[in-house]
Formats: C-alpha cells, sequence, structure tokens
C-alpha cells in the first residue's frame, strides 16, 4: 500500500493551498510583529516566540497578490524544517487555515509548464479532492532563505525595464 503524507491547507485569495504538516510547528492567531527598517512588503516583522526570533511573512504578498487587512480569520503559520546542521523557522501569514487532507504520491501531479514568466518554485504539485484542486507548496523552498528573500526575476526584470524606459524618455 502507497504511503500517505498529510497536508495542512490553508487559504490564499480564494485559493486553497497545502504544506506538509510535519514542517508545521503550530498555528497561531495573528498578533503584531516588531517590524524590521529595509525590508520587501510582504516581510511583516519578526516575533520572539519562546526565546526563538522568526521572521513573519506574509505569503499573499509575496506571491504577489494584493495585501488584505489582517481580521479574526487571519492566522500565523510557523513551519520549521527540523534541519540540524541550519534550521529555519518562519512564520507564514494565511487569510485562513482549512483543513488537513491525506494524499498519496500517486495522488499528486506535477504542476504545468507555465514558461519564464511564471515563478514555480514553491510548487510542489497539485492534488485533487471533491472537485477541486489544492495548489500543494515545496516547504523545503518555502523554507529556504534565498528563495524566501529574494525578489522573483521577472519582477527584476520588469522593474529594470521600467527604469530604461525611463532613462531613455528623459
Amino acid at each position: 500500500m502507497e504511503q500517505e503524507q498529510e497536508y495542512l491547507t490553508f487559504l490564499i485569495g480564494g485559493e486553497e493551498f497545502g504544506v506538509d504538516i510535519l514542517c508545521v510547528q503550530e498555528i497561531r492567531v495573528w498578533s503584531s510583529v516588531t517590524e524590521l527598517p529595509n525590508k520587501p512588503d510582504y516581510l511583516k516583522g519578526v516575533i520572539n516566540l519562546r526565546g526563538v526570533i522568526i521572521p513573519i511573512i506574509d505569503l499573499r504578498q509575496r506571491f504577489g497578490k494584493e495585501p488584505l487587512e489582517y481580521d479574526h480569520q487571519t492566522v500565523t503559520i510557523i513551519l520549521s524544517d527540523h534541519n540540524e546542521t541550519r534550521p529555519m523557522v518562519v512564520g507564514i501569514v494565511v487569510d485562513a487555515v482549512s483543513e488537513v487532507y491525506k494524499f498519496s504520491q500517486s495522488s499528486i501531479s506535477n504542476p504545468p509548464e507555465f514558461g519564464s514568466q511564471i515563478d514555480r518554485c514553491f510548487l510542489k504539485g497539485l492534488a485533487s479532492i471533491d472537485d477541486k484542486l489544492i495548489i500543494l507548496l515545496d516547504t523545503q523552498t518555502l523554507l529556504d532563505q534565498d528563495e524566501l528573500y529574494s525578489v522573483n526575476d521577472h519582477v527584476k526584470a520588469k522593474d529594470n525595464s521600467l527604469t530604461e524606459n525611463v532613462e531613455t524618455t528623459i
């Protein structure tokens, strides 16, 4: 029998996403953070969780969606990779927590090829349940500092083309 893996699912902008439940350290109601200067918009700040300083990322903004006002459904999911050499703990702010589902590896489809216009770095696959698709995120990439804090290449290219357009019109 094929082994199943559990995923905690949550909502962002009406879409359902899932992360490996083994990486979920805890789920917290949204609370204020200590803001840091000179940071990307999606990095909300840091919290002190039992003596550990944890960066808090608004996943909605990290994925390029418009920010929302936080309310009673807004939660922070604390993720940990349990890496013994370089442990990484990060909090992701999501619109609401949804369900816990079990998926076998054979029930997870690879994400389609989008070309270079869409950043697939966080996608692990797609799972279908009850006539809906759940976007499964690659928790290792979500917990990778370089990927998490990098600006997407296509966003950089867009910014560069805007700068070039301004320079040529001056």
